[in-house]
């Protein structure tokens, strides 16, 4: 597993480097396999806002074949920082391979799909003008995949929603946690 870590407000020592690459690699034992491709970079992050009481972020990204898996934590402590994002990044990857595994399996197959669902028109209300600004910009490939491993990437990305391009049709699909549990489907109309 190639690993990448790099410091945001704050010099990246190399025992420091060292701890996160060891925690890392821990992870790497669930991808042995040589079919599978897989890299993580981790950012460490100081918060330079008093007013924050955890000021030390350390933010992990997995790319496993595609799939994108990631962890954040903060605390008063970079190291423990690193220890409780290592932690919840291991408890991601162990659901992702049982989930693959189920898949592998045929346990997926007979899963009820739920039915398309229709988008209801909303209504946009006049407020005062807001200037809203884009802060950051996000890339990431996307490979053609179903709605229901579009659902597992939502779930392991922990977002309520998710954009995939859809292996039947080959258009932009998204996927969303609906409040009442369950997820929705939007496609574009043909």
């Amino acid at each position: 597993m190639d690993i990448l870590i790099k410091g945001r407000n704050i010099p990246v020592t190399e025992a420091l480097e060292r701890y996160a690459w060891e925690k890392v690699e821990r992870i790497a034992r669930f991808f042995d396999d040589a079919r599978t491709s897989s890299r993580a970079e981790v950012e460490l992050i100081h918060e330079r806002n008093r007013a924050i009481s955890e000021p030390e972020v350390a933010e992990a990204t997995l790319f496993i074949n595609g799939s994108v898996l990631k962890a954040s934590e903060a605390t008063e402590d970079m190291y423990a920082s690193i220890d409780r994002m290592s932690d919840k990044l291991e408890r991601q990857v162990k659901r992702f391979r049982g989930r693959q595994i189920d898949r592998w399996q045929g346990h997926l197959k007979n899963a009820p799909e739920a039915g398309p669902e229709v988008a209801q028109p909303f209504v946009v209300e006049e407020e005062e003008e807001i200037e809203a600004r884009i802060v950051r910009t996000k890339q990431f490939q996307m490979k053609p995949m179903g709605a229901e491993e579009a659902v597992l990437q939502l779930e392991l990305l922990d977002h309520d929603f998710y954009v995939f391009t859809s292996a039947d049709t080959g258009d932009i699909n998204v996927v969303y946690r609906r409040r009442d549990g369950n997820y929705g489907l939007i496609e574009p109309a043909r």
